[in-house]
C-alpha cells in the first residue's frame, strides 16, 4: 500500500489533519458496521423498523463527539499556529499521537462488539470497577481473542489502513521574507481559532443554546429501545463521557435477603382488579413550584399570601392532593425519570450516567401493553435537553416538538417562537389539545411546558397584561401568572373534545425556581414542587390528603386509578392506598440525602452518616436538630432510607428496572 503524502506548503498541515481526520470517521463507520454485524441476532429484530437516516444522523453526532476527544491532542499538534511544527521530528511525533489514540480507538469498538453480549450496552468507565478484583481477565481475553480471530484481523488492518493511508506533509518549508512569516501565522491563527467552536459543537452535539453536551442517553432518540442505542453510540465516547460519573455503587448496608424485607420497589397489584382505559393526561409544567400557588400555602397561616395561579387554585378544589408535596430532583432533567418513570434522582441526574441505558419502563410503557397509544410533547427544538431521548426510553411512540408544531397549517411557527426557547406555551398548548383529539383511545400523554423559564419573558401581548410589579424584584411571578392562564385556555379546548370526560389529569412542576419566600429557601423548601390529580368525571376524590407526596408516587399513583394489575418496578408510592403515615419522600441535595416521613426529615450524607434530623411540621428552617433524641424513629427511618439508597444503586447497576429483569 503506497503511502499518502502532500508537498508541503504554507497550508499543507492543516489540509494533512483534515484528510486524516476524515479517515477516521470512515474507520469508526466500519467498527460500527462490524458492531452490528457481530450482534445481528439482537438487532435484526427490530432493525426494519428503524429509521436508516436518523441512524446515520445519530451516529455521525457521536462519532463527532469521540472523534474530538480522541483526537484533542492531534488537533493541537496539528494546528498551533507555530512553525517549528512543520519539522520532520514533530510531524512523526503527530502521526504517533495519531495513531496510538485512534488505534486504540479502533481496539477498544472492536473489542466492545464481543462484550455487548454479556452487557447489552455499550462498555462505559464502570468497567473497570466492575472487574477490579478479577484475577483472570488474562484468560479471558486469551479465550476471546481466539474465538474471535476475525475481530483481530479486521482490527489489525483497520489500523494498518490508518497507518498507511496517514497523510504527512513532505519537502521543506522555508521562509525566506518576513511576509511568508505572516502569510503563515496568520492562516494557521485562522484555522486554529476556527477549530475552537467546531470542538465546543461537535461535544455540544449541535449548534443551538437549547443543546446541552450530549451524554450517552442522548442516543435513545435515535433508536426505538435502549439495546439500540449501542448502534448510534461508539465505545470511546461511551468511556470518556463517563469519566468520573461512576456514582452508583452497592454500599452493602444489607444482606439481599434483609434488603427485601425492609424496601423492595417491586409492586404487585392484585390480580383481581380490572382495567379502567380511561386516557392520561400529565402535564409537566416547567418550574412551577408550590411557592406560587396560593391554594397550597394556607399551612403556613399567612392570610394575605399572595397567589399568582388563580385558575390552578380554584381547579385544586375539585382535585386529589396533598399537603406536603416535593419534588426528587433540581434539574428538567431529574423530573423526567421521577414523573414518567418513578425514578429519583440520587447524587447525579439518572439521563447522564451509564444507567441511562438500562431497560426502564414507567407510565407510557406500562399502559402500552394494554393497547394505550403514547406520545410525548415539549415545545422547544427537537431534541432539546434530551427529552426525546428519554421518552424514547420509557416507550412514548410519538415524540411532538417544535418540529411538528411548526408543520402543524392550524399555527404560525414564528409568530408561536419565544425567541429564544420554545413555542409559547399558549399556542403549544392548543396544539396539545388539538393533537389528542386526532390520537386513538385510549392515549396516554406527557407535555412538558416551557415559558416560565429563563429569560423570564412574556408574549409581546401580554407585556401590559402581566407587567413586573412595583416592589416585585422575582420576573418569574409574571411567568406563571402566563402559564396559569394559559393552563386555563388549554382546558377551556379541552373541555370541547370528545376524550376528555374520559381522561385524568395530573399536575406536577419538574422543579422550583426563583424563590422570593423564605419557607421556600430552605432545604426541604427548594424541593416544594407541586403534585395533584384531577379527574373530570369525579370518580377521584376530590379531596386534600394530610400526607406527603412527590414526584416518583406519581406512576403507582396513575397506575393504581386504573385499575392497572401487572407488576411493574416503581420507587414511590401509592397514593391512593397507602395510610397517611407510610407516606414519604426522597431527594438528594447537594450529596446529602433528605428523606421526609411523618413528622421529620432526615439528613443523611452519601456515605451513610446521619447529619441530622428535624420536626418539619413545627420547625420548617430547620433549627432543632434532634439527632440522636429520637430513639426507635430515628432507627427505623435510617433503616429505611438506607434500603432505599441500597436497592436503587443494586438496580441501576444490575439494570434490574423493569419487572421481567427480576
Amino acid at each position: 500500500m503506497k503511502r499518502l503524502t502532500i508537498k508541503r506548503t504554507v497550508i499543507s498541515s492543516v489540509l494533512a489533519f483534515v484528510l486524516n481526520i476524515i479517515l477516521v470517521y470512515i474507520v469508526y463507520a466500519v467498527c460500527r458496521v462490524v458492531y452490528v454485524c457481530e450482534n445481528w441476532s439482537t438487532f435484526s429484530e427490530g432493525f426494519a423498523a428503524l429509521s436508516i437516516p436518523k441512524l446515520i444522523h445519530g451516529s455521525w453526532i457521536f462519532d463527532n463527539a469521540g472523534i474530538i476527544y480522541t483526537n484533542l491532542l492531534y488537533a493541537l499538534l496539528m494546528l498551533v499556529p507555530f512553525h517549528l511544527k512543520e519539522r520532520e521530528g514533530w510531524q512523526t511525533v503527530a502521526k504517533w499521537v495519531f495513531m496510538i489514540f485512534n488505534g486504540l480507538a479502533v481496539v477498544i469498538n472492536l473489542a466492545d462488539a464481543v462484550y455487548f453480549q454479556y452487557t447489552g450496552r455499550r462498555t462505559t468507565m464502570t468497567v473497570f470497577q466492575e472487574f477490579s478484583h478479577e484475577n483472570n481477565l488474562g484468560g479471558v481475553f486469551g479465550t476471546e481473542l481466539l474465538n474471535h480471530w476475525y475481530l483481530v484481523l479486521i482490527g489489525i488492518a483497520l489500523i494498518l489502513v490508518m497507518y498507511y493511508l496517514y497523510v504527512k506533509p513532505t519537502g521543506q518549508l522555508k521562509f525566506t521574507a518576513i511576509s511568508q512569516y505572516i502569510k503563515y501565522y496568520l492562516l494557521h491563527l485562522v484555522c486554529f481559532v476556527a477549530f475552537i467552536p467546531l470542538i465546543v459543537i461537535g461535544i455540544r452535539g449541535g449548534l443551538t443554546r437549547a443543546v446541552r453536551p450530549i451524554t450517552i442517553s442522548n442516543a435513545n432518540q435515535y433508536v426505538n429501545r435502549p439495546t439500540e442505542a449501542a448502534i448510534v453510540l461508539n465505545t470511546p465516547f461511551s468511556m470518556i463521557r463517563t469519566i468520573g460519573k461512576n456514582v452508583y455503587k452497592d454500599p452493602k448496608y444489607y444482606s439481599r435477603e434483609e434488603l427485601s424485607r425492609i424496601y423492595e420497589p417491586i409492586i404487585v397489584p392484585s390480580d383481581s382488579l380490572v382495567l379502567q382505559k380511561k386516557n392520561v393526561v400529565v402535564l409537566i409544567l416547567e418550574s412551577f413550584g408550590r411557592e406560587y400557588i396560593g391554594a397550597y400555602n394556607d399551612i403556613w397561616g399567612d392570610p394575605d399570601y399572595k397567589s399568582y395561579t388563580p385558575f390552578v387554585d380554584s381547579l385544586l378544589q375539585h382535585s386529589f392532593t396533598f399537603d406536603y408535596t416535593f419534588a426528587n430532583g433540581r434539574k428538567s432533567i431529574d423530573a423526567m425519570p421521577s414523573i414518567l418513570s418513578s425514578i429519583p434522582h440520587f447524587i447525579e441526574p439518572y439521563v447522564l450516567t451509564p444507567a441511562s441505558v438500562n431497560e426502564v419502563s414507567g407510565i407510557a410503557g406500562e399502559l402500552g401493553k394494554k393497547g394505550y397509544y403514547s406520545a410525548f410533547f415539549h415545545g422547544a427544538e427537537n431534541g432539546s435537553m434530551g427529552f426525546e431521548a428519554f421518552a424514547r426510553t420509557t416507550k412514548y411512540k410519538d415524540y411532538f416538538g417544535r418540529t411538528e408544531f411548526n408543520q402543524d397549517k392550524r399555527f404560525d411557527g414564528d409568530a408561536a417562537f419565544d425567541g429564544s426557547w420554545a413555542i409559547w406555551d399558549e399556542e403549544f398548548l392548543q396544539f396539545f389539545a388539538l393533537k389528542m383529539s386526532e390520537m386513538p383511545q385510549p392515549f396516554v400523554t406527557s407535555l412538558f411546558t416551557a415559558s416560565s423559564h429563563h429569560p423570564y419573558v412574556v408574549p409581546e401581548r401580554y407585556r401590559d397584561v402581566y407587567p413586573d410589579e412595583p416592589g416585585d424584584d422575582n420576573p418569574m411571578h409574571k411567568c406563571i401568572r402566563y402559564v396559569d392562564d394559559a393552563l386555563r385556555k388549554f382546558f377551556d379546548t379541552a373541555k370541547q373534545q370528545p376524550w376528555y370526560e374520559n381522561t385524568l389529569f395530573v399536575f406536577t412542576s419538574d422543579h422550583t425556581n426563583l424563590s422570593s419566600r423564605p419557607e421556600y429557601q430552605t432545604d426541604l423548601g427548594l424541593y416544594g414542587g407541586c403534585i395533584f390529580f384531577f379527574d373530570p368525571s369525579g370518580q377521584l376524590p376530590a379531596e386534600r390528603r394530610h400526607c406527603i407526596a412527590q414526584q416518583i408516587d406519581i406512576m403507582p399513583t396513575v397506575l393504581s386509578c386504573l385499575g392497572y394489575s401487572d407488576p411493574y418496578i416503581a420507587f414511590g408510592t401509592d397514593l391512593l392506598t397507602t395510610p397517611d403515615a407510610d407516606t414519604w419522600a426522597v431527594n438528594n441535595n447537594n450529596g446529602m440525602y433528605q428523606y421526609v416521613k411523618g413528622d421529620y426529615v432526615m439528613q443523611m450524607t452519601d456515605e451513610g452518616e446521619v447529619k441530622a434530623i428535624y420536626n418539619y411540621r413545627t420547625d420548617w428552617f430547620m433549627h432543632n436538630n434532634l439527632k440522636g433524641q429520637l430513639g426507635a424513629v430515628e432507627a427505623e427511618m435510617e433503616r429505611t432510607l438506607k434500603a432505599i439508597i441500597q436497592q436503587y444503586m443494586i438496580r441501576m447497576t444490575e439494570d434490574k428496572l423493569i419487572f421481567e429483569n427480576n
